[in-house]
């Protein structure tokens, strides 16, 4: 394996409003509109080397797994990712959960191991805060955002208020059926 290092890459579903959950943290509106066999996904999934979460996302995708959300990832076809899994929380739960590891403590500290993790590929950053705080620190290379065709009217939304404004330069515009990928290099 060699030294070189993967990117770091916020990865989210957006609604056309810019919210990235609905409601109470539901996502099954995704599923509606993104097939979990799409190419451009299963491309950019094989790039994914490890991914970051927040103990919030992680809760929520537990959730949607344990078939009590409607949904691609209730029935096991969501994203096609297969690596290491870190979770950033202030309270890690009592029984560990398996193939997850949890991590307290620094943000930049959490990127450097879930990097390292990831052998080369990219390291995706998943969750709103978890996003902003690697945004804020400068950690994050990329942004790729799926824009999907809904308006959700509230939700959880891309970034938290208070980030600062981040100069961001498009690398990519594309379309598969109904989404709209958009991806940013992160101007540092």
């Amino acid at each position: 394996m060699g030294t070189e290092k993967g990117k770091v890459v916020v990865n989210r579903s957006m609604s056309l409003d810019g919210f990235i959950a609905a409601p109470d943290d539901k996502m099954d509106w995704i599923f509606d509109l993104i097939p979990p066999d799409a190419p451009w996904l299963t491309e950019i999934a094989a790039a994914t080397g490890a991914m970051l979460v927040g103990r919030r996302t992680h809760d929520v995708g537990n959730r949607m797994n344990s078939g009590k959300e409607q949904g691609s990832a209730a029935r096991d076809e969501g994203y096609p990712f297969s690596g290491p899994v870190f979770v950033l929380t202030h309270e890690p739960p009592g029984p560990p959960t398996p193939q997850v590891t949890f991590l307290t403590g620094d943000i930049g500290e959490a990127v450097a191991t879930a990097l390292d993790a990831a052998g080369g590929k990219d390291l995706e950053i998943l969750g709103a805060d978890i996003a902003g705080q690697c945004l804020r620190r400068g950690l994050v290379d990329e942004i790729v955002v799926y824009v999907l065709p809904v308006l959700l009217g509230d939700g959880t939304r891309f970034s938290a208020p208070g980030l600062p404004r981040i100069g961001l330069e498009p690398i990519s515009s594309t379309r598969s059926g109904a989404v709209t990928i958009l991806r940013f290099r992160v101007r540092k």
